[in-house]
This record gives C-alpha cells, sequence and structure tokens, in this order.
C-alpha cells in the first residue's frame, strides 16, 4: 500500500479532530493523548447496525458522533486511508461491522497502541491489515509502497495461518477438505492446569478423524476447540448466515440442535415509552434484520427464542443460563457479553460474525489460550455491597485497566473467580462478576465449583450436571493471584464514558440524575429485581424522575410477578416492560431524553451507548433504586 490517501490520528482533542475532518493533517508529538478504548459503538452506533452489514452501507456513519464533533460521511469525505488509535482499540461489542464500517470508510490499514481481543480477531478473520508498530506511518509518509501482508509475519502462527488462507472462511473450506492440519502441537507434555487450561485442552481438535482432546495448553498457544452451544440474535443472524453460505452455501451446520437465535435487541423498539425519535431512526430496518433472523432460522432449523416463537422470550446470556450452558462447555455467540455464561463454569467468550459462521460449519472455534488471573474472594458483603460493586472495583484497578498482564500484541486474559466469599451470592448474582469481565478488556471469566452453582445445577439440569464441574490442579499457575477483602470494596460507580472508569459512590452522591434504568444481562436478574423492590418497598420515586424496569427472561419476569416485585414498580408509577435488552443499546423504554443523566444497572456506559446523548452512570440495582427515591445518585444505607 501506497500513501494516496490521509492518515486520521484520533487524539482526545475534539478541535484537533475537527481540523482534520477540514483537510488539515495532523503531525504527531510525543505530546499527543490518544483515546483511549476508541469502543466499536463508537466506530459504528447500534442505530447504524440496524441498516446492514456490508461496506457501502456501514461506510457512511463509521466514527458518526464521535467527540461530538464527527458528521455522517465525515470520514469517508475526507480521504482517510490510515486510521491510527491509542491503547485498548475496539473495546465493547462483538459487531464485526466495525471491521466492516472501517472498509466501507476507505480506511486500509488499523494502527494502534493495543487492541482488544475480539475486534482484533475480527480483523484477522476478514482481513484487515493492522500493527501495533507506529513506524509504518514514517514509512508510508516517507512514500514507500508498505507491504501490509507482511504485518501477519508477526502474528501467532495460527493467525498467520488463516492469513495466508485469505481469511478465517477460506482457511474453514481447506480444514473441511482435510486440507489443514493443527498449527500446534499435538502432543505436548501434561501439566498442572488452571480451570480454562482444562477446559480448552479437553476439546482441543487434534485433526481431521481424530479424537478432540490433548494432554495440556498454556497461555499463547493457539488452538482450535471444539464448541458446545453456538448462539446469535437480530444484529448478527443474517450477516453470520450471509457469510455461511457465501462460503458454503447450503451444506448442513455442524450439531444444529446446540444452536439457537434470539429476538432480544430489537424487540421493545416499539413500546409506546420508546422516545418517537429513536423509534424513526430504528424500527423499520431493526424490523427488516428481525425478519432476516426468523426466514433464516426457519430455513437451516434452528430453534428461534423471541416473542410469538416456538421457545420464549429473553435476553440471550440470560437465557444460555437458564437452560442451555453446561459446566466444562466451550460456549459462543456473536456478543460481547456471553462471559454471562461463564458463572456455570464454562468457557464462553464472544466471537465476530465470522467466527460464528465457521463454528457453525466445523464445530470448531479458535481459542487464544489466555493468561488467567485468580481472584479470591473473602469476607462479608455487608452494607448492600453486591457484585455489580465488586466487579467494578475489579476492572478499574490500574491492573486490569492499564492491562499489566499483556506482554504480546495477542495476549489474552480471563479471570477466574473462586474463595469463600462466592456462597453468599447466588448464580443471578455472580453472573455479573463474569459478565463484566469483558468490559475490562477481558476475554472472559470463569467460577469454580462452589455452593450456589451446585445448587443451581442440581435445580435446573439434574445431579449428573454437578459430574462435569472442573477445578483448578494443584500447582497451576496464575499470572496473578488477587485476594479480595469484601471489607475494603466501596459500594462502587462507573462514571460516564467507561465501565473501567471506577469511582467510590460516596464522592459523587452530588450528582442529580433524572432517567433510572434497571434492565440488562447484568441487571435484570430476579436478584437484582428484588434488590431494587427492598429499596423502594415503601417508598416513593422523587418528582420529575423516570424509572424503567426490564426483566431479562420470560422465566425472570414470571417469578417476579409471582412475588409482587413488578405491581410494585408499576404502583410507583415505573414502565415495567416484556423482557429484552432495551435500552442498554438504545432500542428500548429508559433511552435518555435530552438534558437527562442516567444512573443504569447495565454494563456498558460508552457515549450515545444507550441512544441518545446524556451522562451515564453505572450502578447496582440498590443504588439504582435509592438513586430513583432521592433524585440523585444515593448509598440506600442513608436513605430516611
Amino acid at each position: 500500500m501506497k500513501l494516496t490517501g490521509r492518515i486520521l490520528h484520533l487524539v482526545d482533542d475534539a478541535a484537533a479532530l475537527t481540523a482534520q475532518l477540514g483537510g488539515a493533517d495532523h503531525h504527531a508529538t510525543a505530546g499527543d493523548t490518544y483515546v483511549y478504548g476508541v469502543n466499536t459503538d463508537a466506530m459504528i452506533s447500534g442505530r447504524a447496525c440496524t441498516f446492514g452489514y456490508t461496506p457501502a452501507i456501514l461506510g457512511p456513519y463509521f466514527l458518526q458522533d464521535f467527540l461530538e464533533v464527527v458528521p455522517e460521511r465525515g470520514i469517508v469525505d475526507a480521504g482517510f486511508q490510515v486510521v491510527v488509535g491509542g491503547d485498548a482499540y475496539g473495546s465493547g461489542s462483538s459487531r464485526e461491522q466495525a471491521v466492516v464500517a472501517h472498509a466501507g470508510a476507505g480506511i486500509e490499514l488499523v494502527v494502534a497502541d493495543s487492541f482488544q481481543r475480539i475486534f482484533q480477531e475480527n480483523m484477522v478473520y476478514s482481513g484487515m491489515p493492522f500493527t501495533t508498530d507506529r513506524g509504518v506511518l514514517d514509512r508510508l509518509a516517507a512514500g514507500e509502497d508498505v507491504d501490509l501482508a507482511a504485518f501477519a509475519a508477526d502474528l501467532p502462527p495460527f493467525f498467520r495461518a488463516v492469513a495466508g488462507a485469505g481469511g478465517l472462511l477460506r482457511y474453514g473450506t481447506e480444514l473441511l477438505e482435510g486440507r489443514v492440519v493443527p498449527e500446534y502441537a499435538t502432543d505436548p507434555a501434561p501439566r498442572p492446569m488452571n480451570i480454562a487450561e482444562k477446559l480448552v485442552a479437553a476439546r482441543t481438535w487434534t485433526g481431521t478423524g481424530r479424537p478432540d482432546g490433548i494432554a495440556s495448553v498454556a497461555p499463547g498457544d493457539q488452538v482450535l476447540a471444539r464448541a458446545g452451544f453456538r448462539g446469535m440474535h437480530e444484529y448478527t443472524t443474517g450477516m453470520v448466515v450471509s457469510l455461511y453460505q457465501e462460503a458454503w452455501g447450503d451444506a448442513p451446520m455442524y450439531a444444529p440442535e446446540l444452536v439457537a437465535a434470539f429476538e432480544d435487541h430489537f424487540v421493545l423498539i416499539a413500546h409506546d415509552a420508546v422516545p418517537d425519535f429513536a423509534k424513526k431512526a430504528r424500527l423499520a430496518p431493526a424490523m427488516q434484520l428481525t425478519a432476516e433472523m426468523v426466514e433464516a432460522c426457519e430455513r437451516n432449523g434452528i430453534r428461534l427464542h423471541g416473542p410469538g416463537r416456538s421457545h420464549p422470550p429473553g435476553v440471550c446470556h440470560r437465557v444460555v443460563v437458564e437452560q442451555y450452558a453446561m459446566p466444562g462447555d466451550i460456549v459462543v455467540l456473536t456478543d460481547s457479553h456471553t462471559p454471562t455464561a461463564g458463572v456455570l463454569n464454562a468457557f464462553a467468550f464472544g466471537v465476530g460474525s465470522t467466527a460464528m459462521a465457521f463454528a457453525l460449519r466445523t464445530g470448531l472455534v479458535p481459542v487464544t489460550v489466555p493468561k488467567v488471573v485468580r481472584v479470591e474472594v473473602h469476607g462479608e458483603a455487608t452494607g448492600g455491597l453486591s457484585p455489580k460493586d465488586l466487579i467494578l472495583h475489579l476492572i478499574g484497578d490500574p491492573f486490569f485497566r492499564e492491562e499489566h498482564w499483556r506482554e504480546r500484541p495477542t495476549d489474552t486474559c480471563i479471570i477466574e473467580f473462586g474463595g469463600p466469599g462466592l456462597e453468599q451470592w447466588d448464580v443471578d448474582e455472580l453472573s455479573v462478576l463474569t459478565n463484566m469481565t469483558v468490559e475490562g478488556g477481558l476475554m472472559t471469566g470463569i467460577v469454580e465449583p462452589c455452593g450456589p452453582l451446585r445448587d443451581f445445577l442440581a435445580r435446573t439440569r439434574g445431579s449428573e450436571a454437578l459430574e462435569l464441574l472442573v477445578s483448578p490442579d494443584d500447582g497451576a499457575s496464575y499470572a496473578r493471584v488477587l485476594r479480595v477483602d469484601l471489607a475494603e470494596v466501596p459500594l462502587t460507580v462507573a462514571t460516564p464514558g467507561d465501565s473501567r472508569n471506577r469511582a467510590p459512590l460516596d464522592a459523587h452522591e452530588d450528582v442529580a440524575v433524572q432517567n433510572i434504568v434497571i434492565a440488562s444481562c447484568t441487571g435484570g436478574s430476579l436478584a437484582d429485581l428484588r434488590a431494587a423492590a427492598e429499596v423502594l418497598r415503601g417508598r416513593s420515586i422523587a418528582e420529575g424522575v423516570r424509572l424503567t424496569v426490564t426483566p431479562s427472561s420470560t422465566a425472570v419476569a414470571e417469578e417476579a410477578e409471582s412475588e409482587g416485585l413488578l405491581a410494585l414498580f408499576r404502583d410507583l408509577g415505573a414502565v415495567v416492560t416484556p423482557p429484552g435488552c432495551g435500552s442498554c443499546i438504545g432500542n428500548g423504554p429508559g433511552i435518555p431524553l435530552p438534558g437527562e443523566t442516567t444512573a443504569s444497572t447495565t454494563n456498558r456506559n460508552f457515549a450515545r451507548r444507550m441512544g441518545a446523548p446524556g451522562p451515564v452512570w453505572l450502578v447496582s440495582p440498590a443504588v439504582a433504586a435509592a438513586s430513583a427515591v432521592t433524585g440523585h445518585l444515593a448509598d440506600p444505607r442513608r436513605l430516611p
């Protein structure tokens, strides 16, 4: 590639970005500060993703409203060819549309100080060149014709093989034709392993016609592993099936009985409480994507969860925990919050559309074996302390926020949760810990066998599921072991912009809030609704405050109704909706109105993530309820 276009520097300076859009070239200096964690919501909004998934459709919306200055077509019309970012580039969603949007906007090379796992994998699998070496910018400026394919030489063996094959799906065709052998050793020596390593090793592909499983894996290894449950939703199913058909036509899917699709992200757009501006922008194209998903499911025999469908509606992650995931499984969905299922002692992580198409056809999924940080939880959760407070406290720690665990660009990391402190929370509550590991730039979280997990499995899966539980070996190695005393964890919030922006609640109790949302895969469980109801019972909502409550599944809604929780919320004037993702991604009641500040139990608070401008604070359900009572961020222990 020769530089025939321009270089876009995503510096944290709206005026400098505006100047670049106007035609001024930015000359990088040591004093530049690049935006931390340029996220996939910023790259391509949830609204734009309803329009489709091709470069021509998405390109004009690349980085729209970034730093509140980029207009529609702003990047396309300015003629940028290279984009330069800072650390944690590609945070957030697994949406492969973010990579497609780069290509559609004319971007041919991405340069950043570090990349987040799913986004980096999506670039590898779809063929977008990238590097962490900023020296390439000087080479391009000097007129050099840079060989973009050469960047693959710096990648691990599996990534190199995929790049050499022309992408993951072409690699998959070669695998199915028996022309691929593992890019890794299939006869490693045994070694003590942690939970994640044991799960991956047991399911590692060893070659065509050979049984799965090898003696050990180690951090940094890249293997193909046998996937168990696989899932998609409306934003992604059309793209996945399109990629699948382009590569393999009507060839049968591997183990379709272990596949499901979920109508959860769009089911609340038409609700009466959704602002007209959101309906006008999203409803029609969202229904088109839903229709594509329904048609694909009917044609391929894929079970479908949704209102009026063959299986009950609910947020995919909650339903997977309720019905599908099993201990020891490898679980993948086209959604970054797939780690929710790690609460069941499964290795669960989000993937992009190309990786899902590959998994649907081959039954395999690429895994970069992660480094593992063991977090041992001790003490009692008193004073309203919840798992939401704990995980916000953890991912905001510099060790995770600044990725001190990272040594190489392609390193991945997870948290293994253990310790006696886990015993006091149920599976609903513990799933918040695994769900939000991705918000800390991590691949997933996994919970060691504990009492609440055993009780849940025995009740929902049968006693035989207990035999599948996996514990770490004596002598297993970890990147770090953190001992957390709950007595030292404060009630914690995330300040607007990123879930890693941790802060103690008591430092921000003067923040006025007008919009309260109790919802999502990490804030709408039965345990969450009970915690909020306990605070609200006998009290009233402050004047000028809106409260939205969205149960996360049909089972949750039915139980909450039977316990009188939903009636309590309705009697207080809250908008109580059917199950769905809703305002978490700007598609339901609770979207911020002009001038509002939001306190939300959701897991992500990127700018405009909830469908409109306005600061969003992440809080626990109890704090959300207390804030609804007072009209400002509030500690429930201090209520009259």
